[in-house]
């Protein structure tokens, strides 16, 4: 990835983790207040996104011990979304899918965002910034 990404992310990454803790209130509350199904794998998905939205929060977030349980509790959740995903895709293959009046709350859709949403939340607990050289400019 482009380092100049990289360290803008990493400079970032407390408003990420916020931004990250903010979906999984969010989400949290459109099922509190019944206006989506109640999904045990939503569940699991959203909270791992909070609890690696709070590992971001951290002062030094490359701390092995951060780094083991945001590894593990990314693993358990990446897990959790891509067997609801690929659920999705079998029944794709079926022919058996359906959109459904709200498209948006679709959980083949949104399980795919929240592999890309935990992977990307890993992979910036895992990165360290890289200093820019000026060769690198030139």
């Amino acid at each position: 990835m482009d380092k100049i990404l990289m360290n803008w992310l990493w400079k970032n990454r407390k408003i990420i983790g916020i931004i990250a803790i903010l979906i999984c209130v969010l989400t949290w509350t459109l099922e509190l207040t019944d206006l989506v199904y109640v999904c045990p794998y939503c569940r699991a998905q959203r909270t791992i996104i909070g609890v690696l939205g709070l590992s971001l929060l951290l002062p030094n977030t490359r701390n092995w011990i951060n780094l083991y349980f945001a590894s593990i509790i990314g693993a358990f959740g990446f897990f959790v979304a891509s067997y609801q995903h690929f659920e999705g895709w079998k029944k794709i293959m079926f022919g058996k899918f359906e959109w459904g009046d709200h498209w948006y709350i679709n959980s083949w859709l949104l399980s795919g965002c929240a592999i890309l949403i935990i992977s990307g939340l890993v992979l910036l607990i895992w990165t360290s910034p890289t200093p820019s050289k000026k060769s690198d400019v030139e």
